[in-house]
């Protein structure tokens, strides 16, 4: 799985880390998990004309010390077609700003 790692987080910082998540993001039905949901703009031609299975995301897991960015496009509608596939370069630059968002916004060392 293609990721992005931030790890070594102070305990301390992982319950806000989690506050955030719930603020700019949706949790998952699985624990330590939000989705990201990308705009329309950042979708590839191919998700954009598979409007079934809209909207596309992005999985954030939250371990003890870690925080965990997947680069793996999903869409919420459908589990195999051809539009799920690894972020394109456009997506993966939204992925990092959110997660530089996180860390600045929240001020957290790793």
């Amino acid at each position: 799985m293609r990721q992005y790692l931030l790890d070594e987080i102070s305990r301390g910082d992982i319950p806000r880390i989690r506050d955030y998540l719930n603020e700019h993001s949706l949790a998952a039905g699985l624990e330590d998990i939000w989705w990201v949901d990308l705009n329309e703009d950042l979708l590839s031609s191919e998700q954009f004309e598979h409007q079934d299975c809209r909207p596309f995301r992005f999985a954030v897991e939250v371990g003890d010390n870690f925080v965990r960015f997947e680069f793996l496009i999903r869409s919420r509608q459908t589990m195999r077609c051809a539009c799920i596939g690894y972020a394109t370069r456009q997506q993966r630059d939204f992925i990092l700003a959110f997660a530089d968002r996180l860390v600045d916004d929240l001020a957290v060392r790793t």
